[in-house]
């Protein structure tokens, strides 16, 4: 679409009483970060009230009309999602604004590739529509749906405002209460605020005083919305501990040490895990969002006895939410300990669920899904009209978005957040079993041992499957790191847009079995650029590197002195290699040598220089489970090393890098 035309929707599809809209964004610097806001306005162009306004400290409408479902990163960068059901939607609302602001000073100019789409509710694309002359807004209407009659037509508007949120609020009738940055965040196990947040029913979180936060004084004092962000989330430091002595173990919602067998962690798990879903809003969206559930009421259940021919089967667990009168389900079958999933008894599920009118079956365990390649094969009869949907979740990926919530994101309030640390805690407890991917496979052994041997062919099927396993381990590390860091990690394919992922893998165990390496890349946001692991297998070390551009301003001898100091706290043996046009490499050294004399890590002719490539090495682990010296410790133990002293301290890239031939793709 082009700005200001409009569409009917009725025209698009045959039921869109409900839709989900995506505004999606990217941003060459990895600041990339908006949040999405809906206004339902009358007749006159206004909110009917306050609670008409839906945002980050709003973020859906008891009827179920409005639900902001939250970030969901993609390849290019973020994408907001928000589901209307405009069934419900109330009579006296005419039109719905849909629209995003940036936090700060950060403005849309500095965002690439700005756009709206609208999708049924089976998620099949409806229409787009994308801006193209932001500038110094910081907040912008992306579009409106509109009633004509009784029908349903949307506007692409594109309209920017240089006031922010705020600003755009006002302009439509609502009353804005902003706090101050410093006082809408508000750390678990905190000092005690100097303001509440009273939250009024049907209306969003109101900024008021602490000293008039008795009920009279509330009531006399006109409930506003505040659009100074309010999030809960963990203190940076731990709080002291009232222990006699450090033995003293602290009390702990999920207990994890008397687990003694795995069908004990499988039940634990799977309750603990179901109940903080249904419990916090936010994080029970964040998990079946992707799955295609609705926002709405949610609950779950254990151990549900469900017929199938002579004898029940017990799902490990179900999931049930509604939304405007309407219920979308889901089986659940759990494993922990790096136990497989028996696809007997997915089949089984996917046919009890397609018989009782289920949407989704979700597989949860320690391996981790890659793009193309379904960790269990079922039959779907296409006879039956009814549609089940098999998903996988890992474990890593729940304690991903656990982290991303209660670290950095934030959650409603403190017993969410303390809901969710207990969560984290009972996750990473060496008991629980549900610690994510942690073994290379049968295969990894032999495929080693034909490396150093140099009997390995291409071709072999094992080295296919120990190139799966690497694709899967190096997932894993993407939603670690970015967990702890709250920044978007994934991994970097250097393909054709479009190709084929098992043919990549087919052709990565090629290579795999001619140079005995195993090689990844990883965008980290806000990083100067790419971060590259090779597992060498012959000669046992891993290597981690990543290519610094040069600055498109200033002297060589300056680059090289501003780079020296930055690596202030790096590993001596850091290797530096300066990067020169043309085949042949720059000089090259380790950062002790060149912390006394930077220039020496110039060419001595007139080479033209276009980036630094910082490498650290160390030794591979070679066992294929989880001992201390394994294979997969030391690919974690490489990669956080190398963030923590070298990635860490360098300066964002200014501009972004020239994309390489063949364009690389994350994913």
């Amino acid at each position: 679409m082009v700005k200001g035309a409009n569409v009917g929707l009725a025209s698009l599809s045959e039921d869109v009483s409900s839709v989900v809209l995506s505004l999606a964004w990217c941003s060459a610097t990895g600041d990339g970060d908006a949040d999405v806001s809906v206004l339902l306005l009358d007749a006159d162009g206004k909110v009917r009230s306050d609670a008409d306004f839906f945002f980050y400290n709003n973020p859906a409408a008891a009827d179920g009309s409005v639900q902001l479902l939250g970030k969901t990163p993609t390849a290019d960068g973020s994408e907001d999602r928000i589901s209307l059901d405009l069934s419900a939607m109330p009579s006296g609302v005419e039109r719905v604004v849909v629209a995003a602001s940036r936090y700060g000073v950060a403005r849309f100019g500095d965002l690439d590739d700005l756009r709206i789409a609208i999708a049924d509710r089976t998620g099949e694309a409806l229409l787009g529509f994308s801006i193209t002359d932001a500038g110094v807004e910081s907040a912008f209407i992306f579009g409106e749906l509109y009633r004509r009659g009784e029908e349903w037509k949307f506007r692409a508007v594109g309209q920017g405002y240089e006031t922010g949120l705020a600003g755009l609020a006002t302009d439509f009738g609502i009353d804005v209460d902003d706090a101050s940055e410093e006082e809408s965040e508000e750390p678990v196990g905190g000092a005690e605020p100097s303001a509440v947040v009273v939250e009024a029913p049907a209306e969003s979180p109101v900024h008021v005083p602490a000293q008039a936060a008795a009920p009279e004084a509330a009531a006399a004092r006109p409930r506003r919305p505040r659009t100074a962000k309010k999030k809960v989330t963990l203190p940076q430091t731990a709080r002291k501990s009232l222990a006699e002595n450090d033995a003293w173990r602290q009390a702990r919602l999920f207990p994890v040490s008397s687990l003694k067998n795995d069908r004990e962690r499988e039940m634990r798990a799977t309750s603990v895990l179901l109940s903080v879903m249904a419990q916090v809003p936010e994080f029970g969206r964040r998990l079946t969002a992707a799955f295609g559930a609705p926002a709405g009421r949610m609950q779950t259940f254990t151990e549900v006895s469900l017929p199938h021919g002579d004898t029940p089967k017990r799902p490990d667990g179900v999931v049930r939410v509604e939304r405007a009168g309407k219920l979308w389900t889901a089986l659940v079958e759990t494993k922990t300990n790096g136990n497989p999933l028996k696809p007997e008894q997915v089949q089984d599920y996917m046919d009890i669920a397609a018989r009782r009118g289920y949407e989704a079956v979700i597989t949860l365990s320690n391996d981790v899904a890659l793009e193309g390649r379904p960790l269990v094969d079922v039959k779907i009869d296409g006879r039956r009209k009814h549609k089940v949907t098999l998903w996988h979740l890992s474990w890593a990926e729940v304690t991903h978005q656990a982290q991303m919530l209660i670290r950095h994101e934030g959650v409603g309030n403190a017993a969410h957040a303390w809901l969710l640390h207990e969560l984290l805690q009972y996750l990473q407890h060496e008991n629980s079993g549900c610690h994510g991917f942690q073994n290379m496979g049968p295969a990894w052994v032999p495929v080693r041992k034909g490396i150093e041997e140099e009997t390995l062919c291409q071709g072999d099927q094992r080295a296919l499957e120990v190139a799966e396993s690497w694709e899967r381990l190096v997932r894993q590390v993407c939603l670690r790191l970015g967990g702890e860091l709250g920044q978007k990690v994934l991994p970097v394919q250097r393909v054709k847009r479009g190709s084929d992922p098992q043919a990549r893998r087919v052709a990565l165990a090629d290579s795999f079995c001619e140079s005995g390496r195993l090689n990844a890349e990883i965008r980290i946001d806000g990083t100067p650029g790419v971060m590259a692991l090779v597992a060498d297998l012959r000669t046992g070390r891993l290597r981690t590197s990543i290519e610094v551009p040069a600055p498109e301003q200033g002297y060589p001898l300056t680059w090289a002195k501003r780079l020296i100091r930055q690596l202030a706290e790096a590993p001596a043996d850091l290797h530096i290699e300066t990067l020169v046009e043309g085949e042949n490499g720059g000089p090259r050294g380790t950062l002790e040598r060149l912390r006394p004399e930077p220039a020496d890590i110039l060419p001595k002719d007139s080479s033209q220089i276009t980036g630094f490539r910082l490498s650290l090495l160390k030794g591979m682990g070679s066992a294929r489970g989880n001992a201390e010296s394994g294979f997969i410790r030391s690919i974690d133990d490489a990669v956080d090393r190398f963030y923590t002293n070298v990635v860490a301290h360098l300066e964002s890239r200014q501009a972004r890098s020239p994309r390489p031939v063949g364009a690389a793709t994350t994913g």
